[in-house]
C-alpha cells in the first residue's frame, strides 16, 4: 500500500480505516486533499475492502475546516490565486463525489470538531457517527466565504432547507446532540467509544454479499435525486441484476434451512 504524510490507512477484517492526521486540528490544505483524494483511490480499488471508516487523527478534531494560512495565500495572489483556489475546490468537489458515489459504504468517525470542509466531507460520507463531545458547523461566512465543497448543497438535503440556511448564515456551530437531533448523524456514542461504534457498524455490514450493498448505494444514492418514478426503476434494474448471483441462492437456501449465510462475494 502506498503511504502519505498526512493519511493513515489501515486495513483489517475487510474495513479500511482512513485516518486524517495533520496536527493540530486536521486542517485541509492542498496536500491533504490530495492525498485523501489517493488514499480514497487505493481503498476503493482493493478487492480485501468493502467497507471504509474516516477518522481524524488524535482526540479533539475530525477535520476543523481548511487551512487558513494557505487560504490567505490565494487571496493575497488575486491572479495567480484564482487558479489554485479554482483547482482546490474542484479536487475537493471531486474527492467527495467519489465517496458520495462509491460502491463501498463509507462510515464518517466524527471524534472531534467537524467544520467546514470537514463536515463537507463528513455528509459526503454514507453514515455518520459522532463523539459526544463533537462540535459542527459551516463557518465559513465568518471568513467572508460560503461552503465549496458541497455545504451548501449536502446539508440543505440532509437537515432540510431551514436549519441548513442557519447553519450556514450563522457560521455557529452545533452540538452532536443537536446534529443527532435534526438528522445529521446517524448516533453519537461517548469520546472513547466512537471507533469501535464505527467498526461495529462496518462489521454488520461487511457480513453481507458486497452486490446488494453496492445496490443499495446505488438506488439510493442515485434515488433520491431524482423522481420517485425513476428511483423505481433504478430500484428494479438493481434488483433484478442481484438475480445472477450465487450469494442470492446461498442467502435463500440459508433463510429456508434457519441457518447463518455464507456469502461469497459471487
Amino acid at each position: 500500500m502506498a503511504e502519505w504524510q498526512n493519511i493513515r490507512v489501515e486495513v483489517e477484517d475487510q474495513i479500511a480505516l482512513l485516518t486524517i492526521d495533520h496536527p493540530p486540528v486536521n486542517s485541509f490544505n492542498k496536500q491533504v486533499i490530495t492525498e485523501l483524494d489517493e488514499a480514497v483511490d487505493q481503498v476503493m480499488a482493493d478487492d480485501k475492502v468493502k467497507a471504509v471508516v474516516i477518522t481524524g487523527g488524535g482526540t479533539n478534531a475530525f477535520v476543523a475546516g481548511a487551512d487558513i494560512p494557505e487560504i490567505k495565500e490565494l487571496i493575497e495572489n488575486p491572479v495567480e490565486g484564482y487558479g489554485e483556489a479554482h483547482e482546490f475546490i474542484e479536487r475537493g468537489q471531486g474527492v467527495h463525489v467519489k465517496i458520495e458515489n462509491a460502491t463501498k459504504p463509507v462510515i464518517a468517525a466524527i471524534n472531534g470538531f467537524c467544520l467546514g470542509g470537514g463536515l463537507e466531507l463528513a455528509m459526503a460520507c454514507h453514515m455518520r457517527i459522532c463523539s459526544d463531545r463533537a462540535r459542527l458547523g459551516q463557518p465559513e461566512i465568518n471568513l467572508g466565504l460560503i461552503p465549496g465543497w458541497g455545504g451548501t448543497q449536502r446539508l440543505p438535503r440532509i437537515v432540510g432547507k431551514a436549519k441548513a440556511l442557519e447553519m450556514i448564515l450563522t457560521g455557529d456551530m452545533i452540538t452532536a446532540q443537536e446534529a443527532y437531533r435534526v438528522g445529521l448523524v446517524n448516533k453519537v456514542v461517548p469520546a472513547g467509544a466512537i471507533l469501535k461504534e464505527a467498526r461495529g457498524l462496518a462489521r454488520k455490514i461487511v457480513s453481507k454479499s458486497k452486490f446488494p450493498i453496492a445496490a443499495t448505494l446505488r438506488a439510493v444514492i442515485e434515488g433520491v435525486e431524482t423522481s420517485v418514478e425513476r428511483g423505481l426503476e433504478i430500484e428494479k434494474e438493481q434488483f433484478v441484476a442481484l438475480a445472477e448471483t450465487e450469494d442470492i441462492r446461498e442467502g435463500v437456501s440459508a433463510f429456508l434451512e434457519k441457518r447463518q449465510p455464507e456469502f461469497k462475494d459471487r
